[in-house]
């Protein structure tokens, strides 16, 4: 049987940044405002972009996962951009979204991103004209996809994020399904699940809870962004080790601690009564140059 490819991207910041009335920038979103056009700018750029999705494209992968901060400061006008660009990258049913911190930006924004990207949030069973609701569960080929929102608004200069105790507690009920290992689990989130050092203002305010839930029930796979950077950190399970893995902005020019654009493929298959997980990277690197950066057995 061939290989299930999954295709990972996040954090794709998209520009140009529209046009801000002056009640709009009445908030936090001014300092994001002026931060964009400060520098943000020069370093997520739409070129890079679009080199990188139809590089993605190109490898025809059978799904594909984006994990959050598709928009910058939440003006209503990204929101149907960034619609556009989900298009653009996959139909709903080929893509698979959960948001990021910056999708939630400034409080009463959540009612726009859930609205203008719902298809995209949909677990299977949905109604097309329903709300989108977290966690849920999606099953592509072997997969079972779950989605999570880690998205809130937060105080100036802070970038946290948090599932809270319901959403928790569904995501329980959801991994307890799944328990009897028929299907590679792979868990979509925006903040990673274990904190970098220096990065306490942008943490996931529960990750030990999550990581308790995650070592009671256990997934196969967790993917998230973020951090914009490349990241490999083991989590424990109820049966080992379980690979959480980071990608750079989608967008991104390398600049200070951020790497430079790229996404992960991994080529997932049943290896007896075993998974077998092979992860490859691509991306920008050398000058920014485009090409394979990595390719290692995960499991």
């Amino acid at each position: 049987m061939t290989p299930f490819l999954l295709a990972h991207l996040s954090d794709p910041h998209l520009g140009p940044m529209p046009q801000a009335r002056l009640r709009e920038l009445a908030s936090k979103r001014a300092i994001g405002y002026l931060n964009w056009h400060r520098k943000r700018h020069m370093i997520h750029r739409r070129d890079v972009l679009s080199e990188l999705v139809a590089d993605l494209q190109a490898q025809k992968p059978d799904h594909i996962a984006v994990t959050g901060d598709l928009v910058n400061i939440a003006l209503p006008l990204e929101f149907a951009e960034a619609r556009k660009w989900l298009e653009s990258v996959g139909t709903p049913d080929h893509v698979s979204l959960v948001p990021g911190n910056h999708d939630a930006y400034v409080r009463g924004i959540r009612e726009h991103f859930p609205y203008v990207w719902a298809e995209y949030f949909h677990g299977d069973g949905t109604a097309s004209n329903s709300d989108a609701a977290f966690p849920y569960l999606r099953r592509r080929g072997p997969l079972a996809l779950i989605g999570v929102s880690t998205a809130i608004p937060t105080a100036p200069f802070m970038a946290t994020g948090r599932l809270g105790h319901e959403q928790r507690g569904a995501l329980e009920k959801i991994l307890q399904q799944l328990s009897k290992g028929d299907s590679f689990r792979v868990l979509m989130i925006h903040h990673p699940p274990v904190t970098s050092p220096g990065r306490w203002a942008a943490r996931l305010r529960d990750s030990n809870e999550l990581l308790e839930l995650i070592a009671r029930h256990g997934v196969d796979l967790v993917l998230h962004g973020h951090d914009h950077r490349h990241a490999t950190v083991w989590l424990d399970g109820p049966n080992g080790r379980i690979p959480a893995i980071g990608v750079p902005s989608a967008s991104a020019m390398a600049h200070g601690h951020n790497h430079p654009a790229a996404y992960n493929l991994f080529s997932i298959e049943r290896n007896g009564h075993a998974w077998r997980c092979q992860h490859r990277v691509r991306g920008f690197a050398d000058g920014m140059m485009l090409g394979e950066i990595k390719d290692e057995r995960l499991i």
